[in-house]
């Protein structure tokens, strides 16, 4: 019981917090395909070495990110410490393939983590524990290693101990040298490499002595979804490119905290060629869905290779925030509400505050079945005003149902127009 509340104490933030940045950046900014390129190209270290040769990110200044993902509405951020490529964005002592011995020069994650915590966010570090650089990696037969079915490493002679021992040690570095870390988000376990072949156990028991407080994704390998979960299965889940059609549960029925990663456009690191942007619209609403299901987004930027985040990628993050500033109440401390799915659009809830997504105008007053009795006040969320919730004439037909009046034909805001209803105290858990 005494782990469980504590759990539940680590995670208050998150649940409160809703809405997070995600961070790709990397050497495959400089090639801009995408951040699984050598993949992809199955490209050899000796074709992806230019890229460590050029990178120089004269524009990189996280300190104009972290503005930008505050003005978002954004509260925490996770940034990619080391992608699969292996390349190091802080100042690992176990490699010297790392941003310190790149034209850069300097530690790139101490700047992005300090620059953060100014602006009064959560700090996160995304940390593969794939990895396509090291000698002690698997490759032949490993199904997405670039160099797989490649001859000249048929016969390889991978001592994986001494892998583990470095990934454990980087881990180390990542959380011992850079202050309290909010987030550690690892990526990723497949076919049989999970669970103890990364040592998880032993991983995380060393996680959770080094920042007790730190919040692990489930990608060790664990099971988050068990009635008694592994110690390495993680604090939640991370859907990834999908939400979740009824949120997420364990198999005892319970809800489990979540949080779906989502690109803005089609990839996860900076591709030049990608314009297929999500928009403002559609990113408010997955936020929105995300909340309705107890659930976070973490919504990623791919900055490209100079380090400056596409100009796309923040004009779409400036309109969700002008919308965040006026709805924003609906977001955090907001999770799944009393009542079922309305059919024009979603609801979330805080406490007594219950706040209507109106997502659809529809025709004539809109209907909210099972709030008749039990509201005290409605207001347009936006700006406070009075919503006219008396029954018309047309609706006095309609049994159990309270109305919303809207003057006009069209809605206030074709985003998300909110309405928050003040629940009277006995009825706010009915």
């Amino acid at each position: 019981m005494t782990q469980h509340v504590h759990e539940q104490d680590r995670l208050a933030w998150f649940n409160h917090d809703r809405f997070g940045m995600f961070i790709h950046w990397g050497l495959y900014a400089i090639p801009a395909r995408g951040e699984w390129v050598r993949n992809r190209e199955k490209l050899s270290i000796q074709d992806y070495q230019p890229y460590f040769d050029d990178f120089d990110p004269d524009l990189y200044n996280p300190k104009e990110w972290a503005k930008l993902a505050k003005e978002a509405g954004m509260k925490y951020a996770v940034m990619t410490a080391k992608h699969h490529d292996g390349f190091c964005l802080f100042d690992s002592e176990l490699t010297d393939y790392k941003a310190t011995h790149t034209k850069a020069n300097r530690d790139l994650i101490r700047e992005y983590v300090d620059a953060f915590r100014a602006e009064g966010l959560k700090v996160g570090l995304y940390y593969s524990i794939i990895d396509w650089h090291h000698s002690d990696y698997p490759a032949y037969h490993d199904r997405i290693h670039p160099m797989r079915g490649n001859e000249a490493f048929k016969d390889a002679d991978h001592q994986f101990d001494r892998y583990i021992s470095y990934m454990h040690g980087q881990v180390k570095e990542l959380l011992t040298n850079y202050g309290a870390i909010d987030v550690l988000w690892f990526d990723f376990s497949y076919d049989d490499m999970k669970g103890e072949k990364w040592k998880a156990t032993e991983l995380v028991s060393m996680i959770r002595q080094l920042q007790p407080q730190i919040l692990i994704d489930n990608r060790l390998g664990g099971n988050v979804l068990a009635a008694e979960p592994e110690s390495y299965a993680g604090d939640f889940a991370s859907p990834e490119q999908i939400l979740p059609p009824k949120g997420i549960v364990n198999e005892l029925g319970q809800p489990v905290p979540w949080e779906a990663c989502i690109t803005l456009n089609q990839n996860w690191g900076y591709h030049a060629h990608d314009h297929d942007y999500k928009s403002t619209k559609t990113v408010v609403r997955g936020l929105v869905e995300c909340v309705s299901k107890n659930g976070n987004l973490l919504l990623n930027v791919g900055p490209d290779a100079r380090g400056a985040i596409p100009e796309p990628s923040q004009a779409i993050l400036r309109d969700v925030g002008a919308w965040m500033k006026r709805n924003s109440r609906s977001v955090y401390g907001c999770g799944a509400a009393s009542l079922d799915k309305p059919e024009w659009g979603r609801y979330t809830q805080r406490g007594n505050k219950l706040y209507a997504h109106i997502l659809e105008r529809g025709i004539g007053p809109t209907a909210f079945e099972g709030l008749q009795g039990r509201v005290k006040q409605a207001r347009l969320l936006a700006d406070g005003s009075e919503i006219n919730i008396s029954t018309p004439w047309n609706g006095e037909a309609f049994k159990g149902y309270l109305f919303a009046n809207f003057p006009h034909a069209e809605l206030p805001c074709d985003i998300d127009t909110i309405i928050e209803f003040e629940l009277a105290e006995d009825s706010a858990k009915a």
